[in-house]
């Protein structure tokens, strides 16, 4: 929640569902969220706990561009953002339907 409360102030107020299993919950309970994900739903940012959300991060990177995977495989710091596209339905979402667009950490944000 403290995360999220640093997002503040939004230019449009988004849609925000807390989920229990998003705190300190592994890979596979925050990939279980997002296949939950309602069809409808066009984005979704996951703000959840490592080592969780850095393993769902690698374990999603499928057809990432070499550099990216490789700096990704190795750390996921703090405030770190993946960004996927997902082919298909967010029930079925895996390594198969996902493709890493970018990741950024903080320190590279510094450097703007």
């Amino acid at each position: 929640m403290e995360t999220l409360e640093a997002l503040d102030p939004w230019d449009d107020a988004p849609l925000i569902e807390t989920a229990e299993p998003l705190y300190l919950g592994g890979p596979a309970q925050l990939l279980a969220v997002l296949r939950e994900v309602a069809e409808t739903v066009r984005s979704v940012l996951l703000i959840a706990h490592n080592p969780g959300l850095h393993e769902l991060a690698v374990a999603l990177a499928g057809s990432a561009p070499p550099a990216a995977e490789r700096r990704l495989r190795a750390k996921f710091p703090t405030s770190a953002l993946a960004e996927f596209t997902v082919s298909g339905l967010w029930g079925d979402v895996g390594r198969r339907t996902t493709s890493l667009v970018r990741f950024v950490t903080p320190a590279e944000l510094r450097d703007c």
